[in-house]
């Protein structure tokens, strides 16, 4: 059996119980040590055998997945984050659906999660925004057309953007282009939740030299929008004293 499994934003402590439980229980753990951080590592047994990924082909992951089922072992795949986010996890599972090795997935806390726990921040704030895009610029892995920053940015909606970090002139170009404000506010959040974490409070117009200031160069999360830095925003409905939910009766005199 192969586990994929979240390993969370970067503090050993925000991995889920059962991605812990696993780990504890894995033959083999193949992690993503570019991202990962290594202290997740210490959940593991004594005999464990690891493999960093980092220095791996898709072919060599394979094959130790392979060896791990042939031996009648059990494999912890371990993803940085939630593996449904740039995990690059459908390739993997298509060939071990070919060969008809048995998987599932273990979700985890999301790098972007960790983002807004670092700045006490709601991405949806009623009025404000109540919807969060998360994409990425185009590099080596390209982007559809129809997914472009610029697109994004009409909606002026909250926005995280991952994997960009080297690219902040352009991306405040887009942002800009696409429909955000230069002053609209901004973050960068850098290693979310690691015991280095860093972050600032910026504008879309700002982003680079924010970053270029504090030698910011990779390993960073760009929030976009508002709900950043919002100063006023309509209260929840759901706790509204003139508000009736199915376990409440609203007072009417409140409303």
């Amino acid at each position: 059996m192969v586990h994929f499994v979240g390993a969370g934003p970067g503090a050993p402590d925000l991995i889920t119980v059962r991605g812990k439980k696993y780990l504890e229980e894995a033959d083999v753990i193949i992690y993503a040590g570019s991202l990962v951080n290594p202290q997740l590592l210490e959940y593991a047994k004594g005999e464990c055998q690891i493999y960093n990924s980092a220095k791996m082909t898709l072919e060599e992951v394979i094959a130790v997945m392979e060896q791990a089922e042939a031996n009648g072992q059990m494999t912890v795949r371990l993803h940085t984050g939630d593996p449904c986010i740039y995990g690059a996890i459908r390739e993997q599972m298509d060939i071990l659906d070919e060969k008809g090795i048995c998987y599932d997935s273990c979700p985890g806390v999301s790098a972007f999660c960790g983002a807004a726990s670092a700045l006490n921040l709601e991405y949806t704030l009623p009025d404000i925004s109540q919807s969060v895009i998360i994409t990425r610029m185009e590099g080596r892995t390209p982007v559809p057309p129809k997914e472009s920053i610029q697109s994004f940015a009409a909606h002026n909606a909250t926005m995280v953007v991952f994997l960009s970090t080297g690219m902040l002139e352009e991306l405040s170009r887009r942002l800009i282009e696409g429909g955000y404000r230069s002053d609209t506010p901004a973050a960068i959040v850098y290693k979310a939740t690691w015991p280095d974490e860093k972050k600032f409070i910026c504008t879309v117009g700002t982003l680079a030299q924010t970053a270029a200031e504090h030698g910011i160069t990779k390993t960073a999360l760009m929030l976009i929008g508002d709900a950043v830095k919002a100063a006023h925003y309509e209260r929840s409905k759901l706790y509204d004293p003139g508000f009736t939910t199915m376990f409440r009766q609203g007072n009417d005199q409140a409303q």
